[in-house]
């Protein structure tokens, strides 16, 4: 069945509202998007949701709806017509779901790390394989900041090591790093379905006794011989001290979720505790590595 989609340009104060009106108005389902690109975490259980300064707010209606009567319903409710900006989308009637899962073809990253969807044939069986379904969280291999992670991963030796993976999202990095032959990996993130995902991951990947999962309330304290955070560069100019106490003597750190513009700033903070490495970049998002001195 065809739809249509009536996106309507909020903010943080009115993308609640939005949503309620959208749904009174009969929508099957309503969905929040970042206008721009500013990071908005996911709350805690219990916590405030917290919209974006500039949301778009989507109602998905069926083909049949009369969608004039729904603008003018929202037209004759909002306090100011003329500043209610919106658009109508017709949406092709597809399994979305199906195409995804189509589209998702296993990726291999440095000489033998191997992503795999779990619904797929591994293609090298003989290499490192991670079978992953990415569940609620982010984080498939597809994005160039964690690509340039795993391709990182798989050129150390990590036989024997301990890991930490500072915002583990789908465990991607935290799987991976136990395939190459890790001891131990602790994964931490805010956001608790990253951690369902995460075990959920682990547990496809028979490596679930050599992780351990926290949020940051519940973090021990560690010292790792590798530690990988691909978060944003928000959050890792601020947490830097939190992060970098990590990692171990002479351990290996690396960061990303970082755009080239942002490099330098995080080079030179980073940069008073580790020896850093060249700037690696992909597609404008960059990988900083380095070495605790």
């Amino acid at each position: 069945m065809p739809w249509i989609q009536l996106r309507l340009s909020a903010d943080e104060d009115t993308a609640e509202k939005y949503s309620d009106w959208l749904t009174a108005c009969g929508a099957q389902a309503v969905t929040f998007i970042d206008a721009q690109d500013t990071p908005i975490y996911e709350p805690l259980p219990g916590d405030e949701v917290i919209y974006w300064n500039n949301t778009v707010v989507m109602g998905l209606f069926e083909a049949s709806h009369d969608m004039d009567k729904v603008v003018a319903y929202l037209k004759s409710i909002h306090p100011d017509k003329e500043a209610l900006k919106y658009k109508l989308e017709q949406l092709e009637d597809k399994d979305w779901e199906r195409e995804w899962m189509d589209n998702f073809h296993p990726m291999k990253f440095g000489q033998r790390l191997w992503i795999c969807p779990s619904w797929r044939e591994v293609p090298e069986p003989e290499d490192v394989n991670v079978m992953l379904d990415p569940g609620l969280a982010f984080g498939t291999g597809t994005h160039p900041t964690t690509a340039l992670c795993l391709t990182w991963l798989d050129s150390l030796d990590l036989v024997g090591k301990t890991v930490v993976d500072f915002g583990c999202g789908s465990g991607i990095l935290s799987l991976a790093a136990l395939k190459l032959g890790a001891s131990k990996v602790i994964g931490i993130d805010i956001d608790p379905q990253a951690l369902q995902a995460s075990l959920a991951n682990a547990k496809r990947n028979n490596v679930e006794d050599r992780l351990e999962l926290y949020l940051p309330k519940d973090q021990p304290e560690f010292k790792a011989d590798v530690v990988v955070a691909n978060i944003l560069a928000g959050p890792l100019r601020e947490l830097a001290p939190t992060i970098i106490e990590f990692v171990g003597e002479n351990g290996l750190l690396a960061l990303s979720g970082v755009l080239e513009d942002q490099a330098q700033t995080l080079q030179e903070i980073y940069g008073q505790w580790c020896k850093m490495d060249p700037i690696e970049v992909k597609e404008e998002w960059v990988r900083l590595s380095g070495t605790n001195k």
